[in-house]
């Protein structure tokens, strides 16, 4: 029996008006808080070190320079690049009977990091694992 008949049940409705209203408060919320960082405006400090020389006896060691026009010198001979194992082949004749010399590189400050790279990579594959960098005191 349907005691009920005159009456019509009123359908649910959401009402979405609240819920954009919640919605627009947090994204304000969101656009606010954040922080927006560009990595031009980063100021990276390095750190700073003094040493001293060693005096342990060390062999004579294979000097390496790169200017930022990308010319390399072994020992003060120029010397071109062509690939890593050709720089490599190089570095050994360099060593002459020498098993592991210390590789010194001598970057110009605008000189492409890939240059140094290439030339750690060049002492890798020709088996020299002692590599140490020059540097100049800030006046």
């Amino acid at each position: 029996m349907n005691f009920r008949r005159g009456q019509h049940r009123d359908e649910p409705e959401i009402n979405l008006i609240p819920m954009i209203d919640v919605l627009l408060v947090v994204l304000i919320f969101l656009m606010v808080t954040t922080s927006y960082g560009k990595f031009s405006e980063l100021q990276i400090n390095l750190p700073q070190a003094s040493g001293e020389e060693s005096k342990v006896p060390v062999s004579k060691p294979i000097t390496i320079a790169v200017d930022a026009a990308e010319h390399f010198a072994i020992n003060g001979n120029k010397t071109a690049f062509k690939d890593v194992n050709d720089f490599a082949q190089a570095l050994r004749k360099a060593a002459g009977d020498q098993t592991d010399p210390s590789i010194v590189i001598t970057a110009d400050a605008k000189a492409l990091h890939q240059s140094v790279i290439n030339i750690m990579e060049s002492a890798r594959v020709a088996g020299f694992g002692r590599i140490t960098f020059t540097t100049q005191n800030q006046q």
